[in-house]
């Protein structure tokens, strides 16, 4: 399995799950992940989840995308399962079960990420993609017409 993450300065865990990880040899921007934790401390994080090659104070967080093996869909389910009511399952739980048992990778992305489950968001995402699109003027266009109006 393989998830996407970026490295991310450490005011910033509480938002993301983060992973503990080495770079693989002659393979830029790849990583064997060993460990996962959701939304660690600080503390936490600089004891558990350490990246050699990253600078102080930042770790590797996930930036949203997943390809998951049917290994994690059995552990999901299971954690599904057991959670009935419970506060349900998480991701992070699974990926850091499977871990264990399979070869994890982490792939380093640049570029912006966008947390859709804040207020605007999604909309704020949205907007990104039309700006940076072939439609950017009459999306401009309509935006100055927009804030015209109001």
């Amino acid at each position: 399995m393989v998830s996407a993450v970026q490295a991310t300065h450490e005011s910033q865990l509480p938002h993301y799950g983060a992973v503990g990880a080495r770079r693989l040899v002659g393979q830029a921007g790849l990583y064997q992940v060993d460990r996962v934790l959701e939304k660690p401390t600080p503390t936490v994080a600089e004891q558990k989840l350490i990246v050699p090659g990253l600078r102080a104070g930042h770790y590797l967080c996930f930036f949203g995308m997943h390809a998951l093996t049917p290994g994690v869909m059995d552990i999901l389910k299971e954690l599904v399962g057991r959670s009935q009511g419970a506060g349900g399952a998480h991701l992070s739980d699974a990926l850091a079960k499977a871990a264990g048992s399979e070869r994890y990778l982490a792939c380093e992305l640049q570029g912006r990420r966008y947390d859709i489950g804040v207020k605007y968001g999604l909309l704020t995402a949205q907007l990104a993609l039309a700006l940076n699109g072939q439609d950017r003027d009459e999306v401009l266009t309509q935006l100055v017409e927009l804030l015209a109006q109001t």
